[in-house]
C-alpha cells in the first residue's frame, strides 16, 4: 500500500475551561454552589468575600484604580458588591436568625430521654437502649426477639425473655405504638391508650388484631358478617382506627433532611406577577484589588499567580452569569404562568423547555440546567422551576390544557366526591369532557396514580 499525506478539513466544538466552569455552576443547586464557592475561597488567595472589610492599603488601591474591573477584556475582574446589599440592618453582623429556629429531635433522642427518667438496673437499661437502637425510621422493631437474640454476641447471655421484658417497657413510652413489630401490634398499642368507653373501641381492637386486610380492601359486607355488627358500629370503629398513626415516628427528625434555598421570589407589582432574584442566596465575591494591582505592576513576572487571577475573574463572572440566566428563565416562566399565580394549579398553562429556549435564544439544555434544582418562592408556596413545565392536551374549544391543570381538576373532583359512591376513572373522564377537556380513562388513571390517590374501590366508605 502506498503511503500519502492528505489534508482534511473538519469542524469540532471545544469547550474552553471557562465555558466548562460556567456549565457546571449553572447546573448546581444553590446549596451546592455555596459549597463550591467555599472550595474556591480556600484554594485561591486572590478571591475574597464581598462583605469582608478592606484594609487601608487595599481601599486606597481601589480608590485610585476604580476602573480595573473593566480592564483586561472586561471578563469580570470586578465584584458582586451590590448582591445582597442591605440584607443586614443595624450593623449586627454576628446575628444569625437560624439560632432562633427550634432544633427538631430524633425519635432515638426522645426515647433515650424518657429512659433516663426511669430508675432501672444497669443491665435492664442497656437492654432497652439496645431495643431503641434497633428501631427503624417508622418506630417499628423490624426483627423478632428470637432473631435479635441470635444476632447478639454469646458473651452477653441475653435471652429472648429478657428482651421481651425490655420491649414491654419500651412500648409504654411516648409516642404510642412505638416498638411494635407489625402494624396490627402498633394500632393495638395505640388503642390501649384510648378510653375503653369510646364508641367502637372494642370493635376497633378486634379489627386491628385480625381483620386489617379486610378494612384496607373496604370489604365492609364481610367485616359486618364476621364481627356481627351493623353499619353504625363499624363506622365508629373505622373512625377510631383512622385517628391512629401507622407511623409512630412521624414528626421526629430523620437524618436525610434536604434543605432548599429559593433562587427566585415572585411578588405582585402594579397588577403583574414579577420574578426577582433572592439576594440572600447569592455569594458576594470579589477579586482582591491589592493583589490584582501588584500582579499588574509585576510586568509579566507573576508566573502561576497570573493564572490564579484569571481563574478568580472567571469565577466572579460565571457566578454572575449563572444568576442572570436563572433570572431570565424565571422571568419568562412567570410571565407565561401569570394565571397560575393568580388562580392556582387549575390555571396552569402548557409549557415546554423549547418554548422558553426559543424566546430567550438559549439552548434547551441551558434552560433545563437553569430549572433543575432551582426553586421559586411565591405566595402559593415553594416550587421547583421544572414544576411549571408540562405537556398539553387539546380542549374542545381548540385551546390547550396543561397536565398540571388536569391533575388539579381530578384532585378537586375526588376531594368533593360522595365517599359512599366514589367516582370511577371513567366518571372522572366524562366530567372532564363536560369541561371541554377530552381525556381517556387510562390517562385519568395514570394521573391519579401519579398523585398517589387510591382506586375507586379503596376510596369507598360506609
Amino acid at each position: 500500500m502506498k503511503q500519502a499525506l492528505q489534508l482534511k478539513v473538519s469542524q469540532q466544538l471545544t469547550l474552553t475551561p471557562q465555558l466548562q466552569q460556567s456549565i457546571k455552576l449553572l447546573q448546581l443547586s444553590t446549596l451546592d454552589l455555596q459549597t463550591e464557592v467555599e472550595r474556591f475561597l480556600l484554594d485561591n488567595p486572590l478571591l475574597e468575600r464581598g462583605d469582608e472589610p478592606r484594609d487601608a492599603e487595599t481601599a486606597e488601591a481601589v480608590k485610585d484604580d476604580a476602573g480595573v474591573a473593566d480592564q483586561d477584556d472586561g471578563a469580570g475582574s470586578g465584584e458582586l458588591l451590590d448582591w445582597g446589599a442591605g440584607s443586614r440592618q443595624g450593623g449586627d453582623d454576628d446575628y444569625d436568625p437560624m439560632l432562633n429556629v427550634p432544633c427538631q429531635i430524633s425519635l432515638r433522642e426522645h426515647l433515650l430521654a424518657q429512659l433516663g427518667e426511669i430508675a432501672l438496673a444497669g443491665r435492664d437499661q442497656a437492654i432497652v437502649r439496645l431495643l431503641i437502637e434497633e428501631l427503624d425510621d417508622d418506630g417499628y422493631l423490624p426483627l423478632s426477639l428470637d432473631e435479635l437474640a441470635n444476632h447478639l454476641p454469646l458473651e452477653l447471655e441475653l435471652e429472648s425473655d429478657e428482651l421481651a421484658v425490655g420491649l414491654k417497657l419500651l412500648q409504654q413510652f411516648d409516642p404510642a405504638g412505638v416498638g411494635a413489630r407489625s402494624l396490627a401490634e402498633s394500632l393495638g398499642l395505640q388503642l390501649q391508650r384510648l378510653a375503653a368507653g369510646e364508641p367502637g373501641h372494642q370493635l376497633a381492637q378486634a379489627i386491628a388484631r385480625e381483620h386489617l386486610a379486610l378494612l384496607g380492601s373496604r370489604d365492609y359486607a364481610r367485616l359486618k358478617k364476621l364481627l356481627a355488627c351493623n353499619d353504625a358500629e363499624l363506622r365508629a370503629a373505622q373512625a377510631l382506627i383512622a385517628r391512629l398513626n401507622p407511623h409512630p415516628a412521624t414528626g421526629f427528625a430523620h437524618g436525610d433532611v434536604h434543605y432548599v434555598i429559593p433562587d427566585i421570589s415572585v411578588r405582585k407589582l402594579r397588577g403583574r406577577w414579577v420574578a426577582e432574584l433572592n439576594r440572600a442566596a447569592m455569594p458576594r465575591l470579589r477579586v482582591n484589588r491589592l493583589y490584582e494591582r501588584m500582579l499588574a505592576d509585576s510586568r509579566g513576572q507573576a508566573g502561576e499567580m497570573s493564572g490564579r487571577l484569571q481563574e478568580a475573574r472567571w469565577l466572579v463572572k460565571n457566578i454572575q452569569q449563572r444568576f442572570d440566566t436563572i433570572l431570565k428563565v424565571a422571568e419568562a416562566v412567570v410571565e407565561r404562568q401569570q394565571l397560575f399565580f393568580e388562580h392556582g394549579e387549575v390555571a396552569m398553562r402548557p409549557l415546554i423547555l423549547r418554548d422558553i429556549a426559543e424566546e430567550l435564544g438559549l439552548h434547551e439544555s441551558t434552560v433545563s440546567r437553569s430549572t433543575s434544582q432551582k426553586y421559586l418562592l411565591c405566595p402559593r408556596g415553594l416550587f421547583e422551576l421544572k414544576y411549571f413545565f408540562g405537556s398539553s392536551l387539546e380542549t374542545d374549544s381548540g385551546g390547550e390544557c396543561s397536565a398540571t391543570a388536569i391533575k388539579a381538576h381530578i384532585r378537586g373532583m375526588i376531594d368533593g366526591e360522595d365517599r359512599g359512591k366514589p367516582l370511577s376513572d371513567s366518571a372522572i373522564a366524562d366530567a372532564l369532557g363536560k369541561l371541554g377537556i377530552q381525556v381517556a380513562r387510562r390517562t385519568v388513571a395514570k394521573y391519579r396514580e401519579a398523585m398517589q390517590i387510591p382506586a375507586v374501590n379503596l376510596r369507598k366508605a360506609l
